[in-house]
C-alpha cells in the first residue's frame, strides 16, 4: 500500500452514536490538514460516504480526538468533531454527550489514564466548550469491561453503564445560562426559550408549529416547509444568542417539545439540526435539564413544583433519556447527570491517500 497512509484509529458506540477515536499525536496539528483528512476518512460529499467510513448520517459521521489534558483539573482532552455527510466542512463547535461516554473506555485502553480497581473517575476536559464532565466507568480488577446490564433506549442489548456528571455546565458557548437574559424571547413569529447549557438550544413548543411533540422523526423530516421554517427560526435565534451567522454550523440545536404520553415527564424532537435525531442527544438533555429549574421557561411551565434533587425522563422518538438534576456542592448551581453506554467496535487504521506536502504532517503507523 505505497499509495496509502495508515491513521490508527478504534471505532466505537458512545451512547447513541458512533465513530472512529483517535489519538490527537496520530493527527495533524493544523486544524484545516486534520479537517481535510476527516472528510476524507469519513467520506463527506456523499450520501453514502460510500468512499470512507462515515455511515450516511449525522449520527454516524462523528470523530472523537483524545489526548493528554491541557486543563489542570482534567485528566484527557476530548475534541470532538461533526463531519457533515453531504458538505465538505467539518464542525468543532458542538460538544457530543453520547460520544463522550465512549472517551473515558478509550482512554484507559489506550494507557492515557490507569484504571482503578472498581470503578475509574475521568476527568474530561472538553475542548469544544472549555467544560469539564466527570465520568465513572465500570473496571473491575483494574481492567475495561463492556458488558453489563444497562440498558438505554436507541441501542439494543445491555452493556456497562458509563455515568456522566456535567458540572458548571452552563454557558457553554455564550457563557450564559440565558444569553438575552430572558426565559422567553419572541423569535420571529414563535416564542422560544433560548438556553445554553452543555450546548445552545433553541426550545419551541411543538403546538405553535402544529404538532404535539410526539411525531416520528421521518414525518417531521419529511415535512419541507416546516424544516424551512424551523431552520429561519434557528438561524434567526442564533443571532440573537450572540453566535453570528450561523448558517454554516449546527448550533443552536432546535428542540420541540409537547406533553409527555405518559411515559416520561415531556416529550421532545431534538433536530441536528437538518434532520430530526431518532433518539436525543446528551448535551441537548442536560441542557433541557437546566432549562427546567428556570420556572418561567418553557421547559419550567410544565414543572411549577420543581425541587431539587429531581430525576425526569425525556421521551424521544425510540424511548427515554432520564437526568437526574441536584445541588452542586458548595453552592446552588444544578449538576445534570446521566447514565449511558458503550462499546468498541473495531480497532485498527483509517486508510488516507498518499498525498505531497502534506504527507510530511501525518505520522505514519508501522504496517
Amino acid at each position: 500500500m505505497d499509495d496509502l497512509i495508515r491513521i490508527p484509529c478504534v471505532m466505537m458506540r458512545g451512547g447513541t452514536s458512533k465513530g472512529p477515536f483517535f489519538l490527537s499525536r496520530d493527527l495533524p496539528v493544523d486544524p484545516e490538514e486534520r479537517d481535510r483528512l476527516l472528510l476524507e476518512i469519513m467520506g463527506s460529499g456523499h450520501p453514502l460516504q460510500i468512499d470512507g467510513i462515515g455511515g450516511g448520517n449525522p449520527l454516524s459521521s462523528k470523530v472523537a480526538i483524545v489526548g493528554p489534558s491541557s486543563h489542570p483539573e482534567a485528566d484527557v482532552d476530548y475534541l470532538f468533531a461533526q463531519v457533515k455527510v453531504l458538505e465538505q466542512s467539518v464542525d468543532t463547535a458542538p460538544n457530543c454527550g453520547n460520544m463522550l461516554s465512549a472517551v473515558g473506555p478509550f482512554a484507559i485502553e489506550a494507557g492515557l489514564i490507569a484504571a482503578e480497581v472498581g470503578e475509574t473517575l475521568i476527568r474530561v476536559h472538553n475542548v469544544n466548550t472549555g467544560k469539564i464532565i466527570e465520568a465513572r466507568v465500570r473496571t473491575p480488577d483494574g481492567h475495561m469491561v463492556y458488558q453489563g446490564e444497562a440498558q438505554i433506549d436507541g441501542v439494543p442489548g445491555t452493556a456497562a453503564p458509563v455515568y456522566l456528571a456535567f458540572r458548571n455546565a452552563i454557558g457553554a458557548k455564550t457563557g450564559k445560562l440565558l444569553p438575552t437574559g430572558h426565559a422567553v424571547d419572541r423569535v420571529l413569529d414563535v416564542d422560544a426559550t433560548l438556553v445554553d447549557g452543555a450546548t445552545p438550544l433553541v426550545v419551541l413548543r411543538a403546538c405553535d408549529f402544529g404538532f404535539t411533540g410526539s411525531e416520528p422523526a421521518a414525518l417531521l423530516d419529511s415535512n419541507s416547509a416546516f424544516m424551512t421554517r424551523l431552520e429561519s427560526v434557528r438561524r434567526e435565534a442564533g443571532r440573537m444568542m450572540g453566535l453570528g451567522d450561523v448558517s454554516q454550523s449546527v448550533l443552536p440545536k432546535p428542540l420541540l417539545i409537547g406533553p409527555s404520553l405518559g411515559h416520561g415527564d415531556l416529550a421532545v424532537r431534538y433536530f441536528t439540526p437538518a434532520s430530526c435525531h431518532t433518539a436525543l442527544a446528551t448535551t441537548g438533555a442536560v441542557s433541557l435539564g437546566l432549562a427546567a429549574t428556570i420556572p418561567t421557561s418553557l421547559v419550567g411551565e410544565h414543572f411549577p413544583n420543581m425541587t431539587l434533587p429531581v430525576s425526569l425522563a425525556w421521551e424521544h422518538p425510540t424511548g427515554l433519556l432520564r437526568v437526574r438534576i441536584e445541588k452542586a456542592q458548595g453552592d446552588n448551581s444544578p449538576t445534570v447527570s446521566v447514565m449511558r453506554t458503550s462499546r468498541r467496535l473495531f480497532e485498527g487504521a483509517a486508510l488516507v491517500r498518499k498525498r505531497d506536502p502534506m504527507v510530511a504532517n501525518y505520522r505514519v503507523a508501522s504496517k
